[in-house]
């Protein structure tokens, strides 16, 4: 680590102009969450494996930044070399940058590694002391990464409209409606779930994630994807001509960007422009109007360095067209969630059925719905890890019909280990399950028809009076917000209150958002909607999905979360005051909460029946994927709670 700040030091130094300081971001060139292997420059210069934080690098100084989730974690895997930056607590980098370091200071960063919105903000904030923010002409990180990842070549792969419910001829007509609107000519796609979205394609570029590093453009009359063309195959190169795209090299989509702010960017080839592809009468009268000459960017998602190569005054900064579209899921990709939840939720009682009679060959007695103070461990043959039984889980997940992989590295996480908010095990430092602790699980698994996301929270020994309290705590808030009904036009950020003020009644809060959107067969944390003590004015719109996941973590202790998918819905109230409309949520992920974990003392009438009406709901849906000796367990684990 002290070779490659040093390496780095000097390049600084020897740069033209020589930097001040160097950031290295978390994102690659598409501003995504989660990135490949040979993007994770961040942890490579910094170690800190965390999917959220930004290195700053100065002369003297190495600074980390990132949020609530992983404060914990980086106090473990940062080096002494390192500093902390607590976002929310401390000062954010730019404002860092501003009031530290030297009139005039040259701040450098990789163009394509930071939004738009980013560099503005930054420009912002440097602007009172002639602080500047200059562009590397190339990664500097890339040159002393003498190891760094290969890129791989996966195939493009095409995703039928069995699953996708919209054809990608429907998507670029609504696109270019859109286009007219605003009286632009063209808009340039960074985001990869966009762009996977808008040309119903998938991949695996990225662990986890089934999307493809690229790029599309879309004007008046053509549309362009933007690849490595060894990862098309003929099959699905002719999939792109039959839908009027054409495919290009992915490195070229800079001279394009240039081309479209000239105006010169055309198809090479007439069957760029297929029949199915054909302008709309609308548009064609958009080719010849003067007034339509802008370029439409999402400032949140493009990258700084395609920004700076068009004429900032002709460019619309605006949320992406297909944001809402994407989020908001169609019919066909709402069943597809509906089924792939209810097969996930099967695979997770699977696996409690099997952890559970494991720890009862192991500690004698079964954890999961007595209370046994007796620990008699039989042996040391059976080494229930982390990483073993989040395999296991695995494993129950590839069985079931549709499955692609996980969404996420799952958080398997014992005792202390759980109160890690994103921990992530390793086979040779993790721990081993302990029927005195509590033990927590998040996860989710990609299927061609949806995404899902569950948490769950169990203690397979008998836990202690301040434990169910707090998981009891948990529950309510979880249930407050899943119950909640609430007019059109309110946003998650006001919704967020309702799952903290179980906690906050005792002093206790989390570090983290309380949902996020997720994707149909896409990216497992997906906007533009959010619930949040972060403000984000999106509203909540029916056909939107969200999970609802409060928690409560003690660090050195124990980590508690609860998580389930919901769908938004329109509620049937009996008023309908201001004529808004009405909205509520819909649960879509079916696994029993862990009763001898609930203080039902702690409990309301109305929450108790709830309990018990989703756990019949578990019963009857989950009945049909299970055998006799797992209806029985789950009868049993779902079996009604009484205050």
């Amino acid at each position: 680590m002290a070779d490659t700040l040093a390496s780095l030091r000097s390049l600084m130094a020897s740069h033209s102009p020589p930097l001040d300081a160097l950031v290295v971001p978390s994102e690659d060139y598409h501003q995504s969450e989660y990135v490949s292997g040979r993007d994770k420059r961040r942890e490579f210069v910094s170690g800190f494996t965390g999917s959220a934080g930004l290195a700053l690098i100065t002369m003297n100084e190495a600074l980390l930044w990132t949020d609530g989730r992983y404060f914990l974690q980086a106090t473990q895997e940062l080096s002494d070399q390192w500093r902390l930056m607590r976002i929310g607590e401390d000062l954010a980098v730019e404002i860092w940058i501003a009031d530290n370091m030297e009139k005039d200071a040259a701040i450098g960063v990789d163009p394509w590694c930071i939004s738009v919105d980013t560099a503005q903000r930054w420009e912002r904030a440097f602007v009172k002391r002639q602080q500047k923010i200059v562009p590397t002409s190339f990664n500097l990180v890339d040159e002393v990464w003498k190891n760094r990842p290969a890129a791989e070549i996966n195939p493009v792969i095409v995703h039928p409209l069995e699953f996708a419910g919209r054809s990608v001829t429907d998507k670029l007509n609504d696109l270019r409606e859109k286009l007219i609107q605003e009286k632009a000519r063209g808009i340039i796609f960074t985001a990869l779930d966009e762009v996977a979205w808008l040309y119903n394609i998938r991949g695996s570029d990225v662990s986890y994630c089934p999307v493809v590093h690229s790029f599309a453009i879309v004007t008046s009359r053509s549309a362009f994807f933007y690849v490595d063309k060894r990862k098309v195959s003929p099959e699905v190169n002719a999939y792109f001509e039959g839908n009027g795209i054409e495919v290009r090299e992915y490195a070229t989509v800079s001279t394009d960007v240039t081309l479209l702010a000239s105006d010169q960017l055309e198809p090479s080839i007439a069957k760029g422009c297929s029949e199915a592809n054909s302008a709309p009468t609308e548009a064609d009268k958009m080719e010849g109007d003067d007034s339509v000459d802008l370029i439409w960017i999402d400032a949140a998602s493009c990258c700084y360095g395609l920004y700076s190569q068009l004429n900032a005054d002709k460019v619309i900064l605006k949320q992406s067209p297909v944001a809402l579209p994407k989020a908001m899921k169609n019919p066909v990709e709402l069943e597809g969630l509906r089924k792939a939840h209810i097969r996930d939720g099967a695979a997770v009682v699977q696996y409690l059925v099997w952890l559970d009679k494991q720890m009862q060959d192991i500690y004698g007695a079964s954890g999961y719905f007595l209370e046994e103070e007796t620990k008699k461990k039989l042996g040391q043959s059976k080494k229930l890890t982390e990483v073993y039984v989040s395999d296991k889980l695995e494993g129950f997940r590839a069985s079931k019909e549709h499955f692609w992989g996980l969404s996420f590295p799952t958080i398997s996480s014992v005792g202390s280990n759980a109160a890690i908010i994103h921990y992530k095990p390793h086979a040779d430092t993790c721990a081993e399950l302990d029927a005195d602790k509590i033990y927590l699980f998040d996860s989710g698994a990609q299927y061609l028809d949806g995404t899902t996301d569950i948490t769950r929270t169990v203690h397979f020994g008998k836990p202690s009076a301040h434990e169910k309290a707090c998981y009891t705590a948990v529950l309510k808030g979880h249930i407050a917000l899943g119950n909640v009904r609430f007019p059109n036009g309110t946003n998650g950020h006001s919704l967020d209150i309702l799952a903290r003020i179980p906690l906050w009644k005792d002093g206790l809060d989390y570090r983290h958002g309380t949902g996020h959107g997720i994707g149909s067969f896409l990216n497992v944390h997906e906007g533009p909607q959010l619930i949040s003590f972060r403000p984000r004015n999106v509203p909540l719109q029916a056909s939107m999905t969200v999970t609802d996941e409060p928690g409560y973590y003690e660090d050195g202790n124990f980590g508690i979360r609860i998580e389930n998918v919901l769908v938004i819905k329109e509620a049937d109230t009996k008023f309908n005051f201001g004529d808004k409309g009405y909205l509520a949520f819909e649960h879509i992920t079916w696994a029993p909460y862990q009763t001898k974990l609930i203080d039902t003392s702690l409990l309301t009438s109305e929450e108790i029946e709830w309990l018990n009406t989703y756990h019949s709901k578990c019963r009857d849906i989950l009945a049909p994927y299970l055998d006799e000796t797992e209806r029985s367990w789950l009868k049993r684990a779902t079996e009604p709670v009484r205050a």
